[in-house]
């Protein structure tokens, strides 16, 4: 009889779709690709200041839940790195130049609202975000440097100064989610959750493609 397929391999394969579908998002080739600018990276961060000032009240809010804290680490905290990026980018005003688009309205009010009441949905966002920076995010940060001629002050967000060793770091937190004894009807909500993050990740680069036309 064949082996269980752990939980962590199960949900990277049942969101394989809707993730490629987010990192393939024209707005973010063509910031990888230098087609973009640097304002529009700004913009990105931007948004980010948002989405992990939820992600990270509702950590505060599920420190005490005996699951969704095994997952908590102040080694991912990235909202004081974006707060200094912005304040690099944009000075000592950025809070008010910056205002949420209508895709990360919606984004951090499911955050929210699943960081209050459901500690598998915010496992699902918060796995969906730092799992993805630890590692895309690594190779986004480089090819920031190399396009707009960033060194480390505007591109702390992606610089996780505490995590050593970040593949380490990620195959415990995938060994932690297959440990997790949800029913498989959890599991599916979790996943389905998961597919849920990236489809606003893409909502939000839509949003910022559109934002730029119509500027």
């Amino acid at each position: 009889m064949a082996e269980p397929i752990p939980f962590s391999e199960a949900l990277r394969e049942r969101t394989r779709a809707v993730h490629s579908e987010s990192e393939g998002a024209v707005f973010m080739q063509d910031l990888m690709s230098g087609k973009g600018c640097r304002d529009d990276y700004i913009s990105l961060l931007s948004q980010h200041y948002f989405i992990y000032e939820a992600l990270e009240e509702a950590a505060v809010r599920m420190g005490d839940d005996p699951v969704a804290a095994l997952f908590i680490s102040p080694k991912l905290t990235r909202l004081p790195a974006i707060e200094t990026d912005l304040e690099f980018l944009l000075g000592e005003s950025w809070r008010d130049r910056i205002a949420p688009l209508p895709s990360t309205v919606r984004y951090t009010a499911r955050i929210r609202e699943v960081g209050r009441e459901w500690p598998g949905g915010f496992i699902a966002h918060h796995y969906t975000r730092y799992l993805g920076d630890l590692s895309g995010g690594q190779i986004i940060r480089t090819l920031l440097q190399r396009q707009y001629g960033f060194e480390t002050n505007g591109v702390g967000f992606y610089l996780f100064a505490d995590i050593a060793k970040p593949k380490l770091f990620k195959d415990t937190y995938r060994s932690q989610l297959d440990a997790v004894q949800w029913t498989e009807e959890e599991r599916d909500r979790v996943i389905g959750e998961v597919a849920l993050a990236f489809q606003f990740n893409t909502d939000l680069f839509d949003d910022l493609a559109a934002a730029k036309i119509a500027a």
